[in-house]
């Protein structure tokens, strides 16, 4: 059972705060996305060479769910940040019985896409969130491999925590991402270092 970057999410208390922060370290414009009725969330798109970053945000205009939304949203206070990041998986009961604190499967869909994600049942992925949410894709061509290049790429992915030992042994068995680094720190967080067309270096976190 691998574990293998898929995106990033910044979050945000509206879209349009999200998007803005996540268009102001890429210098590159978001692309539409659409709506997750499941979970009453809506959000924004862009492609970074072989993974994506996703803008996300509360939908003031959907029906509240049923339970907790995803990611921690109703909790969300203050500036928009990166504040996830996803790892894709062929197969979610697997994934889930390695490492049942990513949550229950969930399977949604938006327009023709189709995928299961693992979602704990009060919406607050472990380690402050810096846990990564699995997903299993089922569409044929998953909305990283949709996305036209945007001509920035993400180059490293850091992930802080107080208990990053723990979290990078836990995963270790798993996962499959070069990209991503562990790091001490007294608050959980994220930051990914991104590389644009000219090679100009930029931070999002």
């Amino acid at each position: 059972m691998t574990l293998q970057l898929d995106h990033i999410v910044v979050l945000g208390e509206t879209l349009e705060e999200a998007a803005a922060h996540a268009e102001a370290a890429t210098g590159q414009p978001l692309l539409p996305g659409g709506r997750h009725d499941r979970y009453g969330t809506h959000n924004q798109l862009l492609g970074l060479g072989g993974v994506y970053l996703e803008a996300l945000a509360i939908d003031p205009a959907a029906l509240p769910p049923t339970g907790a939304r995803w990611f921690g949203l109703d909790r969300l206070k203050g500036p928009a940040r990166l504040g996830n990041w996803v790892c894709r998986v062929p197969d979610i009961s697997a994934a889930i019985e390695a490492l049942p604190m990513a949550g229950q499967p969930v399977a949604l869909s938006r327009g023709r896409l189709r995928w299961i994600m693992s979602v704990p049942e009060d919406g607050e992925l472990p380690y402050g969130g810096m846990f990564p949410a699995l997903i299993q894709w089922l569409s044929p061509v998953p909305a990283g491999a949709i996305l036209s290049a945007s001509g920035t790429r993400l180059d490293r992915l850091e992930v802080t925590h107080p208990d990053a030992e723990a979290l990078q042994a836990l995963l270790a068995p798993h996962l499959d991402a070069p990209k991503v680094a562990f790091r001490s720190g007294d608050a959980p967080g994220l930051r990914a270092e991104l590389v644009g067309a000219g090679g100009q270096r930029r931070i999002l976190q």
